[in-house]
């Protein structure tokens, strides 16, 4: 999206592979054309090929990942393992150490208990324990990788999920995670020679500066100890120079990881425990002792089994991807996926179907609609296995009424002297419901979000507007900035439970905004549009109260203007009044 000038990106994942390593797990070796054919089915392409002056050993393959939401496939092991079962490797039986709601296992003396002032402050932990050989350098290599890949992608820069990892020798069990005073605690931090206070580390070490902003507004910092009192690390900052030092050769390994989102959480410690077992490691679960509830309950056991079953039918799958696939033929595809299915037969509609019941593995939790399903299908069957087709129907272009009303709309706005501005239709709750004082009740937010500034659909476009006049108190007033954009909000009365509609949004900033001028320009425009109109009093948060209406056409409100609320423009940081109107412009054409 452009605002004032910039552009922002989401940069797609990138990993590093040790080639050894990547082609002992996958139990067979490729020249780097084939790998390269192989690497769509894990959503993934090549980035650049390894230095061959250098020793299989030292080789590293760079490899992209064209999708965020697979954070399973971030690591060696994880785009190793798609590739596996994509040529037909059997699935790892993972029942051996995840648990579930039926049997949750004992931990022995593997217990962390958390502290009741964490619950405002980094409430949620989980963890578990791997055994069983000593870490190599490729291993250690990869673990800070996935380490840093969550973290930093999936984890919301460390906000979300941070992951410390610990030698179990030197560990004195149970594990206590609790809020400390950071100006009374100190400890020796990663990297250093010397104790520093929590708080010190916040403002002087390299970590402390670049995550410090997660805590740095708290009273209290989260610590995790020892039962001896042993600083194991100031989460999610940085580990202890002690027992948080993982060396080449260690042969057990805590595993923990924090954060504010606890199904985030457990997915990430899912994925990592999975690469772990497939590497040939003992998985330990650990209990964890809460004292306030959790979305699994006070007494939480990692690793632990919690996605949620999808379904599909066989007619839609083939109608959806042009096919003639049999049930056996749409369960093979998903096995190469990682998935275990189900099959039922039914009747809907006196004809006959078939409904498939997919469990996905417990390191993905990206299926979210049947559409995922079918895309496993797709990808499963190989994409290049389905065939080019040339349209069977040929229509000639032409532009949707919408798209005609619209056009003449902004050529209106443009004749009264505004500038069209274009955003992004995702934002943050902050930009969309916090600062523009509304309720939220309508906004629809993303269920697996990878930031939180992209985590809600606009419901309106006045946000934007000010979005943008907020970072423009250098430019030279009057300001007068509009949009013509998609709005989505959520609609019991659709199909799909949400509406969009195309809206035109305006703003103006100077020293003398006032409801009149914005209440005269309302009246050009819908003159011009062809529209009789009304106004009444509206009782809109975003307007100031008595100096807002409500635009009423054909007994129907439309749109709405007025001067800006004060607060309103506080939150935003905008210095000068301003006035903001929007209309529904598809709500125009269908009264036409």
């Amino acid at each position: 999206f452009i605002i004032t000038g910039k552009i922002a990106r989401i940069e797609m994942p990138k990993i590093e592979v040790n080639e050894k390593s990547f082609f002992a797990l996958l139990g067979k070796k490729y020249d780097y054309d084939t790998l390269e054919k192989k690497l769509p089915c894990a959503k993934a392409e090549l980035d650049e090929k390894p230095d061959a002056s250098k020793s299989e050993d030292e080789r590293v393959i760079k490899i992209e990942l064209n999708d965020t939401n697979r954070p399973d496939l971030w690591s060696t092991v994880g785009v190793a393992r798609q590739l596996a079962l994509h040529d037909g490797a059997k699935h790892a039986d993972y029942r051996k150490f995840m648990s579930s709601p039926d049997a949750m296992k004992d931990p022995g003396n593997r217990v962390v208990t958390v502290d009741e002032e964490l619950k405002h402050i980094r409430p949620y932990i989980v963890a578990f324990v791997i055994s069983g050989k000593a870490i190599d350098d490729a291993m250690l290599k990869d673990i800070i990788q996935t380490q840093e890949k969550l973290a930093w992608n999936f984890g919301r820069k460390r906000k979300t999920i941070s992951m410390g990892v610990y030698r179990v020798s030197d560990i004195a069990f149970p594990v206590h995670y609790k809020a400390v005073d950071p100006d009374a605690t100190s400890f020796v931090p990663l990297q250093c020679t010397e104790p520093m206070t929590c708080r010190q580390i916040l403002s002087e070490h390299p970590k402390g500066k670049e995550y410090g902003w997660i805590l740095k507004d708290f009273n209290k910092f989260p610590l995790l100890v020892d039962d001896k009192g042993e600083i194991m690390s100031m989460a999610p900052i940085i580990n202890s120079a002690t027992l948080g030092a993982v060396q080449v050769g260690d042969t057990g390994l805590m595993v923990e990881l924090t954060g504010d989102d606890m199904e985030s959480l457990m997915l990430a410690a899912n994925i990592v425990a999975c690469d772990f077992f497939e590497s040939g490691y003992e998985i330990l679960p650990m209990r964890v002792d809460y004292p306030y509830e959790t979305k699994f309950g006070k007494t939480v056991v990692c690793p632990y089994y919690f996605q949620v079953p999808t379904k599909a039918y066989l007619s839609h799958i083939n109608k959806m991807l042009g096919s003639s696939f049999t049930a056996d033929e749409v369960c093979a595809a998903l096995y190469r996926m990682g998935d275990e299915t189900t099959v039922k037969k039914l009747t809907i509609d006196g004809k006959d179907d078939e409904e498939f019941t997919l469990f996905p593995p417990p390191y993905r939790n990206d299926f979210l609609h049947e559409a995922d399903v079918i895309e496993d299908v797709m990808i499963g069957r190989d994409i290049a296995s389905f065939e080019p087709q040339s349209p069977s129907d040929f229509t000639i272009g032409r532009l949707l009424p919408i798209t005609q009303f619209s056009r003449k709309a902004k050529t209106l706005m443009v004749g009264l002297g505004y500038q069209e501005m274009i955003f992004n239709y995702v934002g943050s709750r902050r930009d969309y419901i916090d600062n523009m004082l509304i309720d939220g009740s309508r906004v629809i937010e993303i269920a697996n979000p990878m930031s939180e500034n992209y985590q809600f659909i606009r419901p309106e476009i006045i946000s934007s507007l000010l979005r943008a006049e907020s970072k423009s108190a250098n430019a030279q007033f009057p300001h007068k900035i509009f949009e013509i954009g998609k709005v989505a909000y959520l609609c019991e009365a659709e199909n799909t439970g949400t509406r969009t509609r195309t809206h035109l949004g305006f703003l103006t900033a100077q020293a003398n905004a006032n409801f009149n001028d914005a209440a005269s320009e309302v009246a050009a425009l819908l003159y011009f549009l062809d529209h009789t109109y009304k106004v009444q009093e509206s009782s809109d948060p975003r307007f100031i109260v008595g100096r807002q209406a409500s635009v009423i056409v054909g007994g129907k409100a439309v749109g709405v203007f007025g001067e800006v609320n004060p607060q309103v423009l506080e939150n935003w940081a905008v210095t000068v009044p301003c006035v903001a109107g929007e209309i529904d412009l598809e709500a125009l054409l269908e009264s036409l």
